[in-house]
């Protein structure tokens, strides 16, 4: 629950208490609320650093395991680490509740087997600029400003830049994974705001990332068999676990508590630069000059997108 504090002092403080003191008072105070108010921010950049070197690491493990594999070992493994951590409780929890965390995990195991089919395809920090359309278009929606459109079609000409005027470069299918998870995340941002709102601390995470693992379990099988089992395998997995899922999950969450869901949506347009700069480091992928203007154009877009919104940001629920 947040507190509220009053707008301005009481007069009769204002008199009794001298200049130099309330001046201090004052500065301690705005320290305060911007320590405050960069809390979350903070929190959704190191999950950024996270995910993405986490997937470079996934990326790496993929000819072991195959791209469905990755995405079962680090949904298992992510699902039991939260599981043991968190101990949710089963009971005391509406029809409604349930619901909404079976939608995040239908959203979460969507995106990340969407996500790595494509990382299979396309270099990672492509991957995530299409990818990253998805919370920009969220953005767009919920504003309902004409400039927001504006910036969308300055993403949309990032994206056509990244094409080449065409998406044979990129492999058309990988393309569409990429934006089929950009859609997926739009819905795990949006059900993930609402999960942290009817579930304490991260139980609803835990819940979810159950229903994650169970939906991906059967692709995982079908495409790498035994190879799931094999010990180094195993331990790469739950690194990537830990990096891409437990960590970034559970900093958002806590983050989504403290800021609107289109807020958040727009400031996932640092991961297409975190992204590039782990495929960089990890993978040795190199961008051209062009790749690196369509990522500016996108991050731009997404900039441009958050500034635009008017009005207060909505308030969250108790």
């Amino acid at each position: 629950m947040n507190d509220q504090r009053s707008a301005a002092e009481p007069a009769a403080a204002a008199v009794a208490v001298p200049e130099a003191v309330t001046a201090l008072e004052g500065a301690g105070s705005s320290w305060a609320d911007r320590r405050a108010a960069l809390a979350p921010i903070a929190l959704v950049v190191a999950g950024g650093l996270s995910v993405q070197f986490g997937s470079a690491v996934a990326a790496l493990l993929m000819p072991k395991a195959g791209a469905l594999g990755v995405v079962t070992l680090r949904l298992a493994a992510a699902a039991l680490i939260l599981l043991v951590i968190c101990r949710p409780k089963l009971r005391g929890h509406s029809r409604a509740d349930w619901g909404t965390v079976l939608a995040f995990g239908v959203a979460m195991g969507g995106m990340n087997t969407l996500f790595y089919l494509a990382l299979d395809r396309i270099p990672l920090g492509i991957a995530v600029t299409l990818e990253v359309l998805g919370p920009l278009a969220l953005s767009v929606f919920a504003s309902r400003r004409l400039i927001n459109v504006l910036w969308a079609g300055l993403a949309l000409v990032g994206v056509v830049l990244l094409g080449g005027g065409g998406f044979d470069r990129l492999d058309p299918v990988g393309a569409a994974f990429a934006l089929g998870a950009g859609a997926m995340w739009a819905a795990y941002i949006v059900f993930s705001a609402r999960t942290g709102r009817r579930f304490p601390q991260a139980d609803g995470l835990a819940l979810a990332m159950v229903v994650a693992a169970v939906l991906s379990l059967p692709l995982g099988i079908i495409e790498s068999g035994a190879k799931l089992t094999v010990p180094s395998t195993v331990a790469l997995g739950a690194a990537v676990a830990v990096l891409s899922s437990v960590l970034p999950y559970t900093l958002e969450l806590m983050a989504l508590r403290r800021l609107p869901a289109p807020t958040f949506a727009v400031m996932m347009s640092l991961e297409p630069a975190i992204a590039a700069g782990a495929g960089f480091l990890i993978l040795d992928q190199a961008l051209s000059t062009t790749d690196a203007l369509a990522i500016a154009l996108v991050i731009g877009a997404s900039v441009g997108a958050v500034r635009g919104r008017s009005g207060p940001a909505p308030r969250r629920e108790a």
